[in-house]
């Protein structure tokens, strides 16, 4: 059992931080978080001719067909810089799910476009409770004939602004409770009755919208996959999103560590680098054992997750809980090892900061995925 990565893995890792670095630095960061949008269109179509969107797709949709490993690699150079994108709105989620819950027709349909880059996708799950497990989902489809009115609003909805297509997790039986009785559907991201509003939140890097549907009427067929069994759907993609989520969050911690030892170099106080003291050196030391750490829960889980090991259901909630709180707590000692700089707009400690404490509520908090492992572990 190796759990290196391989030549090739590595040489992706290489190329797209060679990508970000001269596409997506901090300039362009900031340029793209003042957007509506909130991401480049034209910078899109350059990592689609790259194969980022196609890569853990199977190649009979138009995929690379590569696994989530190298799909994780990817998301922790974009969680270094902060690369804005909806990446994981229409790849990590919304590709995932299709994947896994759409017909043969419907992955046909719908993945070739993501595939491409042509298509961007989202999912709409959240509603005013804000949670995240199945009891938050309480919005209706009711049945008129052969079609479904959908009615409601959905909050916080990553991309939900800008994408082309929306998966909307609904019930489709109004008696139903928890689990049971969810299904999800597809309807155009521009349909009549569909009002999508941008939320101004903590992450300007990171676009989320509210959607409200108002009799919104969408063929029965319009339902991924079976009617009623969206749950298992989205509990099974979601296990994978927040593998990737945590590989993202490595990325962006090694990003702040990076920071911090190279200021620790060059900012000089009383006549001598303030890395030479010993409570600098105390917080870098601890923000590389978190970092460290935090590449070994994430790798694991990514390699669990990459085989279909079952100990990935232990694996994910650890690698989420584990490295939500790695990241906030490297990004919040970055700006003290910045000291007064460090609490500017201008540098860019505040931004990875946003994204580490916006990343840590993302997809359920430390303690809604250790009550998880607690459960699955019988404690």
């Amino acid at each position: 059992m190796n759990f290196a990565f391989s030549e090739e893995q590595e040489m992706l890792r290489a190329t797209a931080r060679r990508f970000l670095d001269e596409k997506a630095p901090s300039t362009v960061v900031r340029r793209l978080m003042e957007t509506d949008e909130g991401f480049d269109r034209a910078l899109w179509g350059e990592i689609a001719a790259q194969g980022w969107q196609a890569m853990a797709i199977p190649e009979q949709y138009g995929g690379a067909g590569f696994t989530f490993l190298e799909q994780g690699i990817l998301m922790e150079e974009m969680g270094r810089s902060l690369f804005p994108s909806p990446y994981l709105s229409s790849v990590v989620l919304a590709a995932d799910l299709i994947l896994t819950a759409g017909t043969e027709g419907q992955k046909t349909e719908l993945l070739p476009g993501i595939a491409s880059g042509e298509r961007t996708a989202a999912l709409a799950q959240l509603e005013e409770s804000g949670r995240w497990d199945a009891t938050g989902i309480g919005m209706v489809a009711k049945r008129d004939g052969g079609d479904l009115i959908i009615s409601g609003t959905k909050s916080f909805v990553l991309d939900g602004h800008t994408s082309d297509t929306l998966l909307v997790a609904v019930r489709t039986d109004e008696a139903s409770r928890g689990e049971q009785g969810v299904s999800l559907v597809v309807v155009d991201g521009t349909a009549r009755g569909v009002t999508r509003r941008r939320l101004e939140t903590m992450d300007m890097t990171r676009k989320q919208a509210e959607i409200v549907f108002d009799d919104v009427r969408v063929p029965r067929t319009s339902v991924l996959g079976a009617e009623g069994s969206g749950w298992q759907a989205i509990d099974e993609t979601m296990m994978r999103a927040i593998v990737a989520l945590a590989f993202e969050q490595v990325g962006g911690a090694q990003k702040c560590l990076d920071m911090s030892v190279e200021y620790a170099k060059v900012r000089v106080q009383f006549g001598r680098p303030i890395g030479s003291f010993q409570a600098i050196k105390h917080k870098c030391a601890d923000m590389l054992v978190l970092v460290e750490s935090a590449k070994s829960t994430a790798y694991y889980a990514g390699w669990a997750v990459s085989e279909n090991d079952p100990e990935m259901s232990i694996a994910a909630p650890l690698a989420k809980s584990y490295c939500s709180e790695a990241y906030f707590r490297c990004a919040a000692e970055t700006i003290q090892v910045h000291g007064g700089i460090g609490f500017t707009w201008e540098h860019d400690a505040h931004l990875y900061f946003k994204r580490a404490k916006t990343n840590e509520l993302l997809f359920g908090t430390p303690a809604h995925h250790r009550a998880i492992l607690a459960e699955r572990l019988g404690l």
